[in-house]
């Protein structure tokens, strides 16, 4: 979790690594488990929020630049005549370009506009209450045998609200598991757990996809050639529609034969929180109805103006992919969600006004302050890789150096998705961690035969996988909270043995899914491969 900004309740990423501590121990020695998971939050405690390590990253940039300049250190591009020399930033052209890209750099830095773009719409449709009755409406029809899988199957999809879903769907869980008879924690647990693990996967697209995409776009320009790329919100789509379904199904299982039978019989202590009824009120339902229809109707618009031949929303020459729709998704999301939380707040009478409108849509964005100051000294950084050439340099060593140690191929996905999930006990937020390994693994990739998508897919395993189980994530003592309102004697040590039962499967399976894609060369997304030409590196 921590990947992407949320509408209502992200922390704010200067101070993602302040956390809570969790409750003191009886005098007795801790469990061994528990000295790990001390020792973890020590070490997390110990690195600088995000924003003071982009700044400490800028600033050794600065100098190891500047010493590569004086030292006239020169790079190669392979399968290129040409040589690039080493800019330094604390010389008399690096300070004249900072004064004059400064802001540049900011304001063109893709993830920024999409970002934002994505939470206002978003937002709105959170703040009026129509994701939380899309998954009332879901769970509370699903029969007992089915829940823990549709609970698993929905928790999936869950990045499309951001980290707002670590506070709604793993309490909603508990309640529908509960009223069917089963155990309430195995919900909340289980709940949680698909949250965090499959967070990049699922068939919806969100404000994490746009983040992850548009430094994707910057990581890949390090290496000439890389405008010719075509690189979109939806390279990744084919890859997390088809995960949530196995990750789903994976999920459920673990719930159902693995998580419950370990929790034993359940038995209702009598002092717990009164049961909330889950059914929808006939104005909730209306609403769910209108907004369908809507929605339905503005799909059917835009495919009538992308499917028939001649269609305005054709790509060049008629094609489908690349296409107005793909390199456009962005306002056509954004529509979307408006269209659907305004028919929604509307019907329901969230929304009485225009006032109301703005709020919820400005209030969205106000969330977003301590992430746009990280966006901007991210893209600072990410912008002197570019221009120093040294993100070129660092990209063509980590080529070679994956190449000599016979690292190449499916074995460097797999060394980097490892690596990502080690990174992510202790930087828990996704923007963060793709803005500091992207810039250097993905054109590194690029030039072992990878595409930008590949890189970015490995990426989304292991920056979901293990952030369940970190001290460093702030929602992990906020469920430690929710599990004692039914076991008042629960540790943090035994809720992250319960979680763990999670990581591993959710880690090989989902690396076996891009395995899959990888070893039958399967698109990632719309015309988003697996492999890259190397020819299409020689230009610029």
């Amino acid at each position: 979790m921590t990947k992407s900004p949320s509408p209502a309740s992200t922390p704010d990423p200067a101070s993602e690594t302040s956390t809570p501590t969790p409750p003191p121990s009886p005098a007795a020695p801790l469990p061994r488990l528990d000295r790990v998971l001390a020792g973890i939050e020590r070490a997390g405690n110990a690195l600088p929020n995000p924003i003071a390590l982009f700044a400490a990253l800028f600033l050794a940039l600065a100098v190891v630049s500047t010493a590569l300049s004086l030292a006239q250190v020169r790079v190669t591009v392979p399968g290129t005549d040409a040589t690039r020399q080493i800019n330094g930033l604390l010389t008399g052209d690096g300070v004249a370009w900072l004064l004059e890209n400064l802001v540049p750099n900011f304001a063109t830095f893709p993830p920024i506009a999409a970002v934002l773009v994505m939470i206002m719409a978003v937002g709105l449709a959170e703040r009026t209450g129509l994701l939380e009755t899309v998954m009332r409406a879901t769970l509370a029809r699903a029969p007992r045998s089915v829940l823990p899988y549709a609970v698993a199957l929905i928790s999936c999809q869950a990045h499309l609200m951001s980290d707002v879903a670590c506070i709604v769907i793993p309490p909603l869980a508990a309640m529908v598991f509960k009223s069917a008879g089963r155990h309430p924690v195995a919900g909340l647990i289980g709940g949680f757990a698909c949250v965090g693990a499959g967070y990049a996967a699922g068939f919806t697209i969100g404000s994490l996809d746009a983040l992850y995409v548009g430094i994707t776009q910057q990581a890949a320009a390090v290496l000439p050639g890389a405008g010719s790329l075509h690189i979109h919100l939806l390279i990744n789509y084919f890859f997390t529609a088809s995960s949530s379904l196995v990750l789903g199904t994976l999920g459920g299982f673990l719930i159902s034969r693995v998580l419950e039978p370990r929790l034993g019989p359940y038995t209702d202590a009598g002092d717990e929180p009164p049961q909330e009824d889950l059914a929808l009120t006939p104005v909730q339902r209306r609403g769910l109805v209108w907004t369908g229809l809507v929605l339905a109707g503005y799909a059917a618009a835009v495919l009538a103006m992308w499917l028939p031949s001649g269609a305005p929303l054709r790509g060049p020459g008629g094609a489908f992919v690349p296409s107005p729709v793909l390199s456009g998704i962005v306002p056509i999301l954004f529509g979307a969600f408006l269209l659907a939380g305004l028919t929604y707040g509307v019907t329901v009478k969230a929304l009485t006004g225009t006032e109301d409108v703005v709020t919820a849509m400005s209030d969205s964005v106000r969330t977003m302050a301590g992430y746009v100051v990280l966006m901007f000294v991210a893209a600072q950084v990410i912008a002197v890789f570019n221009w120093s050439n040294v993100g070129v340099l660092l990209a063509v060593k980590a080529a070679a150096l994956l190449t000599s140690v016979g690292l190449t191929g499916f074995w460097a996905v797999l060394a980097f998705v490892l690596l990502v999930s080690v990174l992510n006990l202790f930087i828990v937020s996704g923007s963060a961690l793709w803005s500091l390994v992207g810039p250097v693994f993905v054109p590194a990739f690029m030039l072992l035969g990878m595409s930008p998508a590949l890189s970015q897919a490995a990426f989304r395993i292991g920056d979901s996988a293990t952030g369940i189980i970190t001290p460093m994530n702030p929602y992990l003592f906020l469920l430690l909270a929710m599990v004692r309102r039914y076991e008042p004697d629960a540790r943090l040590g035994t809720l992250i043995s319960r979680l763990a039962v999670f990581v591993v499967p959710f880690l090989v399976v989902w690396l076996a899914i891009l395995g899959v894609f990888y070893g039958f060369g399967l698109p990632l997304g719309p015309g988003a491969g697996i492999t890259l030409d190397p020819v299409s590196l020689q230009g610029g």
